[in-house]
């Protein structure tokens, strides 16, 4: 007798023990922070910091560096906005 089943198991976090674990990071979570909220709110201007040149390496997805080769991710867009530009610094002359 082959019987099919067409529902699938539940998710870890939807089990008993992911919800447990949820609660227990979620109790644990605040016992630190408030334990340690002194700690961090002197590292904070050292964090803002850290964050410029680390937002600046992996927002900007290093700009092509080190490809050699034409400049090909840009799109028709972009490519409008170069003229543009040019002809509104030849009004200063």
């Amino acid at each position: 007798m082959d019987h099919k089943h067409d529902c699938e198991p539940a998710s870890f976090w939807r089990s008993r023990y992911g919800a447990g674990l949820i609660v227990l990071g979620s109790v644990a979570g605040y016992f630190l922070w408030t334990e340690h909220r002194a700690h961090l709110a002197g590292a904070l201007p050292f964090v803002l910091l850290l964050a410029c040149p680390l937002m600046h390496v992996f927002m900007h997805h290093g700009h092509g560096h080190g490809q050699h080769g034409p400049h090909q991710h840009g799109s028709k867009g972009e490519q409008n906005v170069a003229p543009a530009l040019k002809t509104g610094d030849q009004h200063d002359a």
